[in-house]
């Protein structure tokens, strides 16, 4: 049942994001995102007008010259998302966030920023199969229901990835810093793919990284100054090669059996960490963690984190809950309303 108090509580929240648009787009807004969550049928405008705009109070024109002609500062809203759901989802500790990137489809020759890209779902190993949409990097805020399952990703910042222009890893980075200078007092863990390893070498704030490592990785242990006499010339930036983390696990027998919850699963694993350096990805030493299947039938998986004083356990379960944004890119609609927030005119 809805309440005075719901639609006030409801018109106040998005009031909030009123000082972002140019008139009179704020009223257009207001009716269209009410729409957009009371629609019961397709999510095009023409099947939002009945729900936006039941008196007919407006003409249809206006609310389809919204998208293409309105104009807002499209970073100031994405701050005033960001801020109120880490305010009342992660109000204190580590802000835990989800990072990856994924294949929007749009047809048609006047989609700003449309292209063929690689299409992940239906891609193999042996296969690659391309599409035409746009090619979105979507960073999340992961949230713990109070009702139990699994993690939510709720869109706090995306970027559109353009033919010949900034990188996926760029474009990462720039809105990894972004969200560490709109909360310059908090900390943040991100849960990232294989892909997505080389922003541990990236320079971000106050960010720390889950990843996976590849199984046939270069290591190396941390450099460590030998004796007490300098020696000349530039001093060494790693020590002694170690194997790659497939071999390495072959010959480990010190596994230590922890109980870890992955995508709300209770589940044994048996795990070995230690220090290392991936040169090529990273300056500095990484925490190396292997994870096995204690009943062997899944393959060793390999994860390194930046902060060396995180428990492997942990190490495990962050990066299972990543699922969480994959979650994300299923519900059609959520993406749909993220792409007007993304690349509206602005």
């Amino acid at each position: 049942m809805v309440t005075t108090s719901t639609v006030s509580t409801w018109t106040a929240l998005l009031q909030q994001c009123f000082p972002v648009f140019t008139a009179p787009g704020t009223q257009i807004f207001l009716a269209l995102v009410t729409g957009w969550v009371l629609c019961t049928g397709r999510h095009t405008i023409t099947g939002i007008l009945p729900f936006a705009d039941p008196m007919g109070r407006h003409a249809h024109d206006a609310f389809h010259r919204f998208l293409p002609d309105a104009h807002w500062e499209r970073d100031a809203l994405w701050k005033l998302l960001t801020v109120l759901l880490v305010k009342t989802f992660a109000a204190s500790g580590v802000v835990e966030l989800d990072l990856y990137d994924t294949l929007f489809y749009r047809c048609g020759r006047k989609v700003c920023g449309a292209g063929w890209w690689r299409d992940a779902v239906r891609s193999t190993q042996t296969r690659t199969v391309s599409a035409w949409g746009l090619n979105l990097v979507v960073l999340t805020l992961r949230v713990y229901p109070s009702w139990g399952g699994e993690p939510l990703g709720l869109p706090i910042l995306m970027r559109l990835h353009r033919k010949q222009g900034a990188s996926l890893i760029d474009l990462a980075q720039e809105m990894l810093q972004q969200v560490a200078a709109w909360l310059p007092e908090r900390a943040f863990r991100l849960h990232a793919d294989e892909f997505y390893a080389t922003l541990a070498g990236r320079s971000l704030l106050r960010i720390h990284l889950i990843s996976r490592m590849r199984r046939d990785a270069d290591l190396s242990e941390p450099s460590r100054a030998t004796g007490h006499k300098k020696r000349s010339g530039r001093p060494r930036q790693k020590g002694r090669a170690l194997s790659t983390p497939q071999q390495m696990a072959r010959r480990v027998h010190s596994w230590r059996s922890v109980t870890t919850v992955e995508r709300d699963q209770v589940s044994k694993r048996l795990i070995y960490a230690r220090r290392v350096l991936w040169h090529r990805v990273c300056k500095t030493p990484v925490l190396l963690a292997i994870s096995r299947d204690p009943e062997g039938k899944e393959h060793d998986d390999f994860f390194f984190m930046t902060d060396l004083s995180l428990p492997p356990a942990q190490i495990i379960a962050g990066f299972a809950g990543r699922w969480s944004i994959e979650d994300t890119f299923e519900w059609r609609s959520v993406k749909r309303h993220g792409v007007w927030l993304s690349i509206g005119h602005g």
